[in-house]
């Protein structure tokens, strides 16, 4: 009797702290504008969906991509065209943009998810310097300057974008969406699949799942959501560069996802605010800010091989196996 009600408690105890440490974190995403800088709030909350995005392929799924900055950078060029030279109101550009990532995920993801490990990740990664190099070429991106000066406008024509307040809590409403899409798939039945093909993906063919479509699924879905932060992010600085489409961006997104947790929900945000915030107040070092990086990454890795938010779980898991202990 005790052995069955224990389990069930525990799990209303971590429902319950979930919610009250989400309440906590909307909370304080809400009120930091008023105590720190809201364009680094931005730039933060941008990487941090896009580093949720690789997450889901990559904690959840087993599939290492180091080519999300096609999907990111590409993005964010189509968004920041359709502002400026073609007029498109804010919310159609970035749909636009949206949509050329996920048709660039569609493409990338049909070449690729037919190949494992390390040959996944060699195919991600020359699709994308493809794209970086197309980027540098084309006449519409203008090379090395980039798309600048693009135009925030109104949102849906009212809402104006050019404050930076209103711009940050649009920002923050569009984190929490694609937040909120990834958790929702994390905890579906389609999630448990991934999770599942992750594991042992021998076996869960061996049930009948056809893994190649989950896993295509999954990537394209991650790939409209790195879209999403790519046309969020050009909007939030008036700039589309190739910096955004370089393959350092997918290094950076890999590192955010490590260093945070990979394979945890909010690990992807800490380690994105952690990277951000180091580029932010490190930049008086210059180039000796990847050197910093670099020694921190290496740290991280041999004292928190999970991460921090995955060091985090671990402890709190050991701590309530030990006061369940007494009560089996």
């Amino acid at each position: 009797m005790v052995t069955t009600v224990a389990p069930v408690a525990t799990v209303g105890r971590r429902s319950r702290a979930g919610l009250v440490l989400t309440i906590v974190l909307v909370a304080l995403a809400l009120i930091a504008p008023l105590l720190v800088y809201p364009v680094f709030l931005m730039k933060a909350l941008c990487f941090a969906l896009f580093a949720c995005a690789f997450n889901l392929v990559a904690g959840y799924g087993g599939l290492l991509s180091f080519g999300h900055a096609a999907f990111f950078g590409s993005a964010g060029y189509v968004t920041a065209h359709a502002a400026k030279v073609w007029g498109f109101p804010t919310e159609l550009a970035i749909v636009v943009g949206v949509l050329a990532g996920t048709v660039l995920g569609v493409v990338f993801g049909w070449i690729a998810i037919r190949r494992q490990g390390i040959y996944f990740a060699m195919v991600t990664l020359a699709l994308s310097q493809m794209i970086y190099f197309y980027a540098l070429q084309v006449p519409f991106t203008h090379g090395e300057d980039g798309i600048q000066a693009v135009p925030r406008g109104h949102l849906f024509g009212f809402i104006d974008l050019n404050q930076t307040m209103t711009m940050y809590y649009v920002v923050l409403a569009i984190f929490l969406i694609g937040f909120a899409i990834i958790f929702r798939t994390i905890h579906s039945p389609f999630g448990q699949v991934l999770k599942a093909i992750r594991e042992n993906e021998p076996r869960a063919i061996s049930l009948g799942y056809r893994t190649e479509r989950y896993k295509l699924v999954a990537f394209i879905l991650s790939a409209a959501l790195s879209s999403l932060a790519g046309s969020t992010k050009s909007i939030v600085f008036q700039l589309a560069s190739l910096t955004d489409v370089h393959w350092s961006t997918s290094g950076e997104v890999v590192l955010m996802s490590l260093i945070g947790g990979l394979g945890t929900v909010l690990g992807p945000v800490v380690g994105a605010v952690v990277l951000t915030t180091m580029e932010n107040y490190l930049a008086q070092f210059g180039s000796w800010v990847t050197v910093i990086q670099g020694v921190i990454f290496v740290l991280c890795v041999l004292t928190l091989r999970s991460g921090i938010v995955g060091a985090i779980e671990d402890v709190l898991r050991r701590r309530s196996r030990r006061k369940a202990a007494p009560g089996v």
